[in-house]
């Protein structure tokens, strides 16, 4: 991977993270439930690698954090 390459896969990374929590937040204060929904729905949840990488709990760890967050932030 260029370095150019990386920067704009981290920028698409920042950016989309930054959409979905203001879809959640904005979701979860409209139809309360989304995030205990989207939490329930963890253990469906895994690393699609197939080599050394592969962390299954390392994937949901980040999903759970994220859910976290959007509960914390909330819509102002």
């Amino acid at each position: 991977m260029t370095d150019d390459t990386a920067v704009q896969a981290r920028q698409r990374e920042i950016a989309s993270e930054h959409l979905l929590f203001k879809l959640m937040e904005y979701v979860e204060a409209r139809h309360p439930g989304l995030l205990d929904f989207m939490e329930a729905s963890l253990d469906h949840l895994g690393d699609p690698a197939t080599d050394g990488t592969k962390d299954d709990e390392g994937v949901r760890e980040i999903a759970r954090r994220m859910i976290v967050g959007a509960r914390k932030q909330g819509v102002d």
